[in-house]
């Protein structure tokens, strides 16, 4: 049997089969799992963003037009989805960025030797540290960066995705960057003053 195509599946799932929305969550959630990993960090919250973002999806069908891709419509609820999640948590977390980890501090100790950068373990504090100074930062600004610096989106398609004026973004990651410097230099002031 021939896999129908995101459009046909939509207008089968407009048409009344329910069960037709199945096969594009198949198809698009390791897209939607993936982005939602960038945002939070426990699997349960993961998996709770995917969720709303599919149900979101579901409700909201009948306002796809079909200019565009599905996927495309669909990761714009994603990142909104996202972007609420963050926002929602930055209200309830408790941060103080000066608590980092041993092997946080070996490697801040180690970083520009060339031979530590490449081991697997310093790989990990580099994302432990680089993941601590994002939840530091504003909802809105953690997802800029995330955006930006890891997916390497380009402020167009940041912009495109968000609703955001492009300018709004680049003042926003300038800044966000800043701010990582100073929490930065909060944690080990002998390095990064």
């Amino acid at each position: 049997m021939d896999e129908q195509s995101d459009h046909e599946l939509i207008r089968a799932v407009l048409g009344g089969s329910a069960s037709s929305f199945e096969p594009l969550i198949a198809r698009h959630q390791p897209r939607v799992f993936a982005t939602a990993r960038r945002y939070a960090r426990r699997e349960i919250e993961v998996e709770d963003i995917v969720q709303e973002v599919f149900i979101k999806a579901f409700r909201r069908l009948s306002s796809f037009r079909a200019d565009a891709p599905f996927e495309h419509w669909l990761m714009r609820i994603t990142v909104h989805t996202c972007y609420d999640f963050l926002r929602n948590h930055e209200r309830n977390r408790e941060y103080n960025i000066t608590d980092i980890s041993d092997v946080e501090e070996d490697w801040l100790d180690k970083v520009g030797d060339d031979e530590a950068d490449r081991t697997q373990v310093n790989r990990a504090a580099a994302k432990q540290l680089l993941d601590r100074l994002i939840a530091g930062l504003s909802s809105k600004d953690a997802m800029i960066i995330t955006m930006l610096d890891l997916e390497e989106k380009s402020v167009k398609e940041i912009a495109a995705l968000t609703g955001w004026s492009e300018s709004m973004i680049k003042v926003r990651a300038h800044r966000a960057r800043l701010e990582m410097r100073k929490m930065l230099a909060r944690i080990a002031p002998e390095k990064y003053l």
